[in-house]
């Protein structure tokens, strides 16, 4: 989040509390977050005082409100891998990106982390993707992360059966930088 803005959009709030906007909405129309109406519009706004002191009023964790960036975990098993695309997307895109190693860790740094956007590897060493994927799928805290497949190894036809398994895109290695940022745009974009 710039640290010159003093009021937030509710797109702008969902993405720093990792909810749906019309989440945000909700908590404004009920009256948990107070904010206003723009005057002749149905937009909201949100001065950030208020979203703070909400965010601690529900535990909400505060990690989003301090950058605002889109926060990318990165899983996969070569660290060659893993250390590119976080050295890319963190200087070339601005994101906020941790990486994993193994599933394990992807559930770990899901659960502290709660990233918008997960680049996973399926042909991961020490678990099934898909089953990492649907764990993702079933936490309340990440109904709204978007996970982006990644594999060499797959045909096109294997990629798109990759919906089915909780997947909302694929990289296919080796891929482009502008590749990958589209895609985590195009991910994030269902979202906010």
């Amino acid at each position: 989040m710039p640290s010159d803005k003093d009021v937030l959009t509710t797109g702008e709030v969902a993405k720093i509390c990792n909810v749906a906007p019309r989440t945000v909405s909700k908590w404004f129309d009920s009256g948990q977050l107070k904010g206003y109406r723009i005057p002749g519009s149905k937009d909201r706004r949100i001065p950030v005082n208020n979203l703070i002191q909400f965010m601690k009023d529900h535990n909400i964790p505060m990690d989003g409100i301090h950058s605002g960036k889109t926060r990318v975990l990165v899983v996969d098993d070569e660290p060659e891998v893993l250390e590119a695309l976080e050295q890319v997307l963190t200087q070339q895109a601005g994101y906020d990106v941790k990486v994993a190693e193994t599933g394990f860790e992807a559930g770990l740094e899901c659960e502290r982390f709660r990233p918008h956007v997960v680049l996973l590897d399926i042909h991961l060493g020490d678990a099934d993707a898909t089953d990492v994927a649907q764990i993702i799928r079933e936490t309340e805290d990440l109904t709204i992360t978007r996970i982006i497949a990644m594999s060499g190894k797959l045909t096109e036809g294997q990629a798109v059966n990759l919906r089915a398994h909780g997947f909302d895109g694929f990289l296919k290695k080796p891929f482009q930088v502008r590749q990958v940022i589209h895609e985590i745009e195009k991910a994030n974009a269902l979202v906010h």
